[in-house]
């Protein structure tokens, strides 16, 4: 447990200029053998919002300037944290997140209904409990190891850059219900301080359409990288492009230096789950959100 008892646990809001500092942080606490937490590639994927509103999103809390755990507002409802791997049992960090979180005057999260997705094993969601928050939907981590070779995918795959942009974001926004996700969108998110260690793939059938997409992002050699996202166009799914463009994003991260693969997804999603273990990720504990209902 971390403590020092002579200096203040301080809320922050990094600002844009500060940004590039959290993200580099939250890289170095991702450990294999650690829980699975927000990663900076979580962080890159909302840049596609821009700079602007993802710095309003970011919150830290910090002792005598060190960064020990970072907030992504995820929504309007729904905080994600991370937490320097040292400070995951830190009662006194955890205690004044935990009162951060459940005041709304505190301009964290609104009052009535929100949810907190924090790390397995992290003392904060033992002090949430205590506020009045509920364990929630389950959701299934997953990961792959990249110390052994990764197989071809045996399908095309292209690393899109700016002139292709449009391409990619049409799959990505077919592939899931409500997207508004855009070329702009990706220009937005391809500024953003995470994706220097990013990339984003598209497969191609064999008549040359494209008909998956997925972001790899990197947290540093030798640390876990992040699918986020993937997804298959409607109209070509069943053929399993899903397991070949995981198997891609598994291949360009052991490119990259990384040391595996790692995804979540909601446990009642049972393709995607099925689809990652095809593409020999192995499913880890399920964890749960916490919530807080409306009344």
């Amino acid at each position: 447990m971390v403590c020092d008892w002579g200096m203040a646990i301080e809320m922050g809001r990094p600002g844009v200029d500060g940004l590039g500092y959290v993200v580099r942080v939250m890289g170095e606490w991702q450990c294999d053998g650690e829980p699975l937490q927000l990663h900076p590639g979580d962080v890159g994927w909302f840049w596609r919002f821009g700079a602007e509103r993802t710095a309003e999103a970011v919150r830290t809390w910090s002792r005598a300037g060190e960064v020990l755990a970072v907030g992504l507002l995820d929504g309007a409802e729904l905080l994600r944290l991370a937490f320097a791997p040292e400070a995951l049992r830190d009662e006194e960090l955890a205690r004044r997140v935990a009162e951060d979180v459940s005041a709304p005057e505190r301009g964290v999260l609104p009052g009535g209904e929100a949810y907190v997705e924090a790390p397995t094993g992290a003392v904060v969601q033992d002090l949430l409990s205590e506020h009045g928050w509920k364990s929630g939907e389950p959701w299934t981590p997953l990961r792959r190891d990249l110390g052994a070779p990764v197989p071809d995918p045996g399908v095309r795959v292209e690393v899109i850059g700016p002139e292709r942009a449009h391409e990619w974001a049409a799959v990505v926004r077919a592939s899931f219900e409500g997207s508004t996700f855009t070329g702009e969108r990706w220009h937005a998110m391809a500024a953003g301080a995470p994706y220097a260690g990013a990339r984003c793939l598209l497969v191609r059938d064999e008549q040359g359409e494209a008909v998956a997409a997925v972001s790899v992002w990197s947290a540093g050699e030798g640390r876990p990288g992040l699918i986020e996202p993937m997804g298959v166009h409607p109209a070509h799914r069943g053929h399993g492009y899903g397991r070949a463009v995981t198997v891609a994003a598994a291949h360009a991260l052991q490119g990259s230096g990384s040391s595996s693969v790692v995804v979540c997804c909601p446990s009642s999603n049972a393709g995607a789950v099925a689809t990652y273990r095809s593409a020999g990720l192995d499913p880890l504990p399920e964890r749960r959100d916490l919530y807080r209902d409306a009344s």
